[in-house]
């Protein structure tokens, strides 16, 4: 009896240890893209389309920043499901804004329900994409005014430039490999044959 006991207790010591190295490296790049990419989105968003009344900073790109530059091997932080699972959710956040504007908590819920099965549909599951879908429901009245334009000025935009910042920083790191598969685009490109017309 003693010893399974001391057998499942070695090996609780043994995951927790490892769950909880500190691997500095894998930080630091981690800090910098997550840095680069957010403070890109803002100079470009403060300096360049403050004239033009445009946001480019949204919520969601946080949490894309937590998968592409802390997760970069998950599925949900590839490169198609970023930038796929942001326009899609935006669109269809727009889309039922247009279509039910009010009441605000069926607004919200259809939006975000949408958008799930969307990205489950398409192949582009991106957690943020949510989040991306109910900005376009609850944000602000600016937010709400660009109307089909937030799927392109905000969300298009500023995905790509967050995959732009990814693919370079973990290109620098020498441990880091993203996109996880090396031919996403050919992948893309097989299971959406159209796309590239």
């Amino acid at each position: 009896m003693r010893t399974p006991l001391r057998r499942h207790t070695r090996r609780i010591k043994v995951i927790v240890y490892q769950e909880t190295l500190f691997d500095y490296k894998e930080h630091c790049w981690t800090f910098l893209g997550a840095f680069l990419g957010i403070g890109l989105i803002g100079m470009l968003s403060q300096y360049q389309l403050a004239p033009v009344d445009a946001p480019l900073l949204i919520g969601s790109f946080g949490a894309s920043s937590v998968l592409i530059y802390g997760v970069i091997n998950s599925p949900l932080a590839q490169p198609r499901n970023l930038v796929g699972g942001h326009v899609l959710s935006a669109f269809i956040g727009v889309t039922v804004h247009q279509l039910v504007p009010q009441p605000l908590w069926l607004a919200a819920a259809l939006a975000v329900s949408f958008a799930i099965v969307g990205m489950q549909i398409t192949k582009t599951l991106h957690p943020p994409g949510g989040a991306t879908a109910l900005i376009a429901i609850i944000g602000s009245p600016q937010l709400k005014a660009l109307g089909y334009w937030y799927v392109v000025l905000p969300v298009l935009l500023g995905a790509v430039l967050l995959l732009l910042v990814a693919v370079i920083v973990n290109k620098l790191a020498p441990t880091r490999h993203y996109p996880a598969n090396k031919n996403w685009y050919r992948v893309w490109r097989r299971t959406y044959p159209l796309a590239g017309r």
